[in-house]
């Protein structure tokens, strides 16, 4: 009921706005295009730079569909507003950017707005790639018009009204976007700044890591600090707390092979980060996998969120305690152990492991339903799956197992209710 009171509140400012005549604001910091378009010169070198960087970028996640052509586009991206549909990104004339400009190219990413002058959902994650510098554009424009044009139409989004309009759309960014640039911080070491970009720009961390507000937009104030991706409800968690995802006092080395193969001493990723690390970071060098971990290691630290473990230990229903034990020890201590302490290279501990204990039981609940996977990658290239135990387990099943887990072995985490798991997924 909350949500549907934001959602009609937010309906009502969006119109209001409109009619006072805000949109206009959308034009801020934009520079216009040239009156005469400039030739555009490449070279190989230029090509295998656009290519790094759009593996950077993870532009094939989005633009290419599963068992579709390179960079063809189609893909649904699903929002709380409707549906987006990325666009084909190949050299074709009429389907394509084959007729862009590289100035074309370079305003769509750095101020959100297509060939044809129209405003650009943020689906497409310009207010990060903003920071791109000319020339990283100028290479990925470089690379893109060297893939194999596709005659793939771009198809409609589906979106609700008004989300559905220029107007609207034209007010969110009035409301939550400026075009900018990366400045290097000159008191942070060039390895430092690297990382920054990297995770600020190309790499747009944030549009799953950031908390958003009731119209879509992330809260630049709260940096990486976590939130739960719309729709796919996966919780991106924080990057700047230690009890989430921190990774301050991890070892360098231990973060460069989390993003590279997708596994480490310390953890593994799975959902939508495994995709990111198999069609991403994976292919990243070394120097930039290290200055990624330089930034991240070097976050400060974000305050405790409110409902946080308390002092003292929670109190548990017994007979729930009693019937996830039974449920563990028939589906999961075969892998985890009799005691939550996994297997070392194989199954990872449930004792003390800070995915177990987030406040937010979101990532268990999909595990558990799913399956879990870790990316196959150079590194890793047969990971240990968890197969999904949906068909097994009822919701009260998953719910029930899930307390026993959170709160056995010295864990200490809120248990989970069948409302808590009840949502769509």
């Amino acid at each position: 009921m909350r949500r549907i009171l934001y959602t009609l509140i937010a309906l009502g400012v969006l119109m209001v706005l409109a009619a006072l005549g805000l949109v206009a604001l959308n034009l801020r910091g934009e520079d216009p295009l040239p009156e005469t378009s400039v030739a555009f010169a490449s070279t190989p070198d230029l090509v295998e730079r656009g290519r790094y960087l759009a593996l950077a970028g993870n532009c094939a996640g989005c633009h290419t569909a599963r068992g579709g052509a390179a960079y063809a586009g189609g893909v649904g991206i699903a929002t709380p507003f409707g549906t987006v549909v990325a666009s084909n990104l190949t050299p074709h004339d009429e389907a394509g950017i084959g007729r862009w400009s590289a100035a074309h190219f370079w305003r769509a990413l750095h101020n959100g707005r297509s060939k044809d002058g129209r405003l650009l959902y943020p689906a497409f994650p310009y207010p990060s790639f903003t920071h791109i510098t000319r020339e990283d554009s100028d290479a990925i424009y470089a690379y893109l018009r060297t893939v194999p044009a596709a005659a793939a139409p771009n198809a409609p989004h589906r979106l609700r009204f008004p989300y559905d309009t220029q107007a609207a759309l034209a007010v969110w960014r009035a409301l939550f976007f400026t075009p900018g640039t990366f400045a290097p911080d000159p008191t942070k070491p060039a390895e430092w700044n690297r990382g920054a970009y990297l995770v600020e720009g190309l790499g747009h961390c944030i549009a799953c890591h950031g908390t958003r507000n009731v119209l879509g937009a992330t809260e630049e104030k709260l940096g990486l600090s976590g939130g739960l991706i719309p729709v796919e409800n996966w919780y991106a968690p924080s990057l700047s707390a230690k009890r989430e995802a921190g990774v301050a006092d991890w070892d360098t080395q231990h973060v460069v092979a989390l993003l590279k193969t997708g596994t480490s001493p310390r953890g593994s990723v799975m959902g939508p980060m495994a995709d990111v690390v198999y069609g991403s970071t994976q292919h990243l060098s070394d120097a930039d996998l290290q200055a990624m971990a330089v930034f991240l290691k070097q976050l400060p630290e974000a305050p405790a969120k409110s409902g946080a473990a308390p002092e003292s230990p929670l109190r548990r229903d017994a007979g729930v305690m009693t019937r996830g034990a039974k449920i563990y020890d028939q589906q999961c201590a075969y892998c985890h152990g009799d005691a939550g302490q996994g297997a070392e290279g194989a199954y990872p501990p449930l004792a003390g492991n800070r995915a177990v204990l987030m406040d937010s039981p979101a990532n268990l609940v999909q595990v558990l339903r799913h399956g879990g996977f870790l990316p196959a990658t150079a590194g890793n290239p047969r990971p240990y799956g968890m197969p999904p135990f949906g068909h097994v387990l009822d919701d009260d099943g998953i719910a029930t197992v899930l307390t026993y887990i959170r709160g056995a072995w010295g864990n200490d985490a809120p248990p989970v209710s069948r409302a808590q798991i009840m949502r769509p997924s």
